[in-house]
């Protein structure tokens, strides 16, 4: 018995002593010297990339920052915040560049940014900034990861109140009454290995896509979104196996105030979509067929468009200040592409909450989704129907009572 007591003493004690070198260890680890980190990156980067001549970048330094990033210094700084924890590069395993001093977190923000905003590939961004391409893909997908966590009150579903500011903004800038939103729908396009080829992810322009939908508010900020489906599925269907859809039908949202319109008529929330989608109780889309220029059905289809399309701006907006979207994507991980995707509406959404407007270019001249023929979904809801025609009767009071 006493070997054994004197065995397990001296293990006690080889024990502590590990445990008291550990905490040495630990508090023996110098602070980092401010100097081997590259808080000088803009500098850096902004002489070695402003004089490019493969690009138009603006003469003055403030919006040149916008350029590159997209964004302000302003909402650059905010978004650092939001990060920083997550991002922090500490000896010895912290992220260095080729000179060999620690990747400082603005660094490692503006990396992602460019990457995200430039679509351009991890070489030729890694070369703008002093780092490989490892580095560029390790630093994107710690930001991706980190926004996807820290930023993610930036996209919800409003509450009551900010409810009826967004309908008071429709109602104000369209003249249309109760209207929650808009929805639209695009393809992320990309390339895909052979083993992962499939004709779900094949659609009707036969490319491999992914889908990205959003109903967006009369700012154009995004209030929901869904994505990760393939491509080849239609629209509608794309609808139905989202959240929203489940949610509006099942009286969860879009089940605020009734309106009661100057007409005697009355109104329930809803949302506005394009002809793809159904025509439901909580989702208006327009007429189809033809129809009279001087009937009550046209104005509804030309105040309809007006308000639908800011879903259709701000997918031009998203996919033209985050390129990374309107690039074919070389060979995804179609299971991290959902991450992307939401970081850049959260980008997108940030922008709009601190105000920053994107520089008049950025837009995408075209369609969010050019090449792209619209396809008609026939579904009809009887009481879809009753809102549709309540809508047109009251807008054509309103345009002759204003004639």
């Amino acid at each position: 018995m006493g070997p054994q007591k004197d065995s397990k003493k001296k293990m006690k004690r080889n024990n502590k002593k590990k445990m008291m070198n550990t905490k040495i260890k630990k508090a023996n680890i110098a602070p980092v010297d401010t100097k081997s980190i590259d808080s000088d990156w803009w500098e850096i980067f902004w002489t070695k990339n402003s004089t490019n001549p493969g690009l138009d970048v603006p003469n003055s330094e403030e919006e040149g920052f916008k350029y590159f990033f997209r964004m302000s210094k302003t909402t650059f700084e905010y978004i650092c915040s939001l990060v920083r924890e997550d991002l922090i590069s500490r000896p010895p395993s912290g992220l260095i560049n080729i000179e060999g001093r620690l990747l400082s977190v603005e660094k490692q923000v503006a990396i992602a940014l460019r990457r995200l905003a430039s679509g351009e590939s991890q070489v030729s961004v890694g070369a703008a900034f002093g780092v490989g391409q490892s580095t560029v893909s390790q630093v994107t997908w710690r930001f991706i990861e980190a926004m996807e966590d820290r930023a993610r009150h930036h996209l919800n579903w409003p509450d009551s109140s900010r409810m009826e500011k967004i309908k008071s903004g429709f109602e104000e800038s369209f003249g249309i009454p109760n209207c929650c939103g808009a929805i639209d729908a695009t393809h992320i396009v990309m390339t895909l290995p052979a083993v992962e080829t499939s004709d779900a992810w094949c659609d009707q322009e036969k490319n491999y896509s992914m889908f990205l939908q959003g109903v967006v508010d009369n700012e154009m900020r995004f209030l929901d979104i869904v994505t990760g489906w393939p491509g080849g599925m239609t629209v509608s269907r794309l609808l139905k196996f989202s959240s929203l859809y489940k949610l509006c039908g099942g009286n969860d949202r879009l089940n605020g105030n009734v309106k009661f319109l100057s007409n005697g008529a009355q109104i329930r929330e809803y949302i506005l979509g394009d002809a793809c989608y159904p025509l439901l109780p909580w989702l208006i889309t327009p007429y189809q067929g033809n129809i009279d220029l001087n009937a009550p059905e046209w104005n509804f289809i030309k105040v309809h468009e007006s308000a639908r399309s800011v879903a259709a701006k701000a997918l031009s907006q998203l996919k033209g200040g985050w390129r990374i979207l309107n690039k074919v994507m070389w060979r995804p991980d179609k299971s991290k592409l959902p991450s992307i995707i939401l970081v850049c509406c959260l980008l997108h959404n940030i922008m709009i909450d601190c105000r920053d407007g994107l520089q008049p270019d950025v837009s995408l001249s075209g369609h969010h989704d050019s090449g792209y023929v619209a396809q008609s979904c026939k579904q009809v809801d009887q009481t879809g129907i009753i809102m549709r025609e309540t809508l047109t009767n009251y807008l054509q009071c309103m345009k002759e009572a204003s004639s």
